[in-house]
């Protein structure tokens, strides 16, 4: 692999620096990445549809179907962390990290065989039931079609990196059927920079993703809920509050996620990769067979949350549970994001500190279900510290705008605490865990 830098004069085409050649690049890139981010959807789907198949006819076979879904999943996990050692070790993991290494110039582009690695790795693990999301592998993906696209039609430097940029935003566009947020996230979390040819391909290839994407997916948000009323002056303190203890929250995420990952790396001398996947795709067989809901990406918990279908108690073992089960999936080195579960530990803290405030304070207009949608907005911006990313990836996945203050004062407060407390970014902190590639 060269860098982006030596990468130039690769391809038989030429595309020089213009804006149109850059746009209608972006537009393709864009298309192709919203393609395969799609099928990745549909395939997942699947996956958890044959996954709940398998639980339930286990559950008929007594010991022997619990046998049966344990080994299962420990092989599906097992191939999962196979193939990322055998062929793309950069497809480990988010990918997010990498992306960010590539744009720095301090890590080469992913080969093109990261595709099919990030995509059968990931429907292997997410479908044994790791707390994985599909935006890792769909974000990394897109800046292999940009990058591959960028560099056979002989784009210069910049505009590479510009493609590889949008590629990565299309596909969080695709995953979440967020289009805005995936050019947002290009220029918040990605580049953190306003940059116009960046911004001109984000747009472009956010959007083309969204048109195919959509043609696969159908229409609408990725959640339902009811309308909500908007919040009033005196919820402000209530709203802080949340954010507050999201930020505190989060703190304690994120260092047990770098936790988790430090342990594993500490088991590499006495278990092997897939030794130590198929150990928690065993343990997470274990607890689909108690719980089938409680595995797997966790949209269908965070659907649930937003409907206000489980009561408190049953809100707070689903959150203790994610908590730990989200850093052990992602600690095992299979290709999945990190994304989906956080919305879902945020979504039920806002729900149960929204079921508290609602029994304390019995005039507030606010149902517990507002709190569970700013708390998705505050979890994600005291993890990945990327406030105006969370709340509009929020927006668009509920399309609920009219919480937008209280999503606004919420973030304000979770990316304040870990600040103040020292805690970094998650994909800072991995990316230095990383380190080159």
């Amino acid at each position: 692999m060269k860098p982006i830098r030596e990468s130039v004069l690769q391809g038989p085409v030429r595309i020089r620096g213009s804006l149109i050649g850059l746009a209608l690049l972006a537009f393709v890139v864009g298309g192709v990445s919203g393609f395969v981010g799609a099928v990745f959807r549909l395939v997942l789907e699947q996956g958890d549809r044959l996954r709940e198949e398998l639980i339930s006819w286990t559950h008929s076979r007594d010991i022997a179907g619990f046998a049966i879904l344990v080994s299962s999943s420990a092989i599906a996990t097992a191939l999962a962390a196979w193939l990322v050692r055998r062929f793309a070790v950069g497809a480990k993991g988010s990918g997010i990290p990498d992306v960010e290494a590539v744009l720095r110039d301090e890590q080469a582009p992913p080969p093109l065989i990261l595709i099919p690695v990030k995509f059968l790795g990931g429907v292997l693990a997410m479908g044994a039931g790791l707390a994985l999301g599909r935006e890792g592998p769909t974000v990394q993906m897109g800046a292999v079609i940009g990058h591959f696209l960028a560099t056979t039609f002989r784009c210069n430097r910049d505009d590479i990196k510009a493609l590889l940029a949008a590629g990565a935003g299309a596909g969080l566009a695709t995953a979440f059927s967020a289009p805005v947020a995936g050019a947002v996230f290009v220029l918040e979390e990605l580049v953190r920079r306003f940059d116009a040819r960046i911004t001109v391909a984000t747009l472009c290839s956010s959007g083309s993703a969204i048109a195919v994407a959509r043609l696969l997916l159908g229409n609408g948000p990725d959640f339902q809920l009811e309308p909500q009323p908007y919040s009033g002056f005196g919820t402000i303190p209530i709203f802080l509050f949340l954010g507050a203890s999201a930020g505190l929250i989060g703190v304690g995420y994120s260092r047990l996620l770098l936790g988790v990952i430090t342990a594993f790396e500490q088991l590499g001398s006495r278990l092997s990769t897939e030794l130590r996947a198929a150990a928690v795709g065993a343990a997470v067989a274990s607890l689909a067979w108690l719980g089938p809901g409680l595995v797997g990406g966790g949209d269908e918990i965070t659907q649930r949350t937003l409907v206000g279908g489980d009561n408190i108690m049953v809100v707070g073992v689903i959150l203790l549970v994610r908590f730990g089960l989200g850093p052990l999936s992602y600690g095992v080195a299979v290709p999945g994001g990190l994304f989906a579960p956080m919305l879902v530990v945020g979504a039920q803290t806002g729900f149960i500190e929204g079921t508290l405030f609602c029994r304390s304070f019995p005039y507030l207009s606010e149902r517990p279900v507002a709190f569970a949608v700013v708390g998705m907005a505050a979890f994600f911006t005291a993890v990945v510290r990327a406030p105006v990313t969370g709340i509009v990836l929020v927006t668009e996945m509920t399309g609920c705008f009219t919480l937008l203050l209280p999503m606004l004062l919420a973030c304000f407060a979770a990316m304040t605490i870990p600040m103040l407390l020292g805690s970094p970014p998650i994909y800072d902190s991995l990316g230095v865990r990383h380190g080159p590639r």
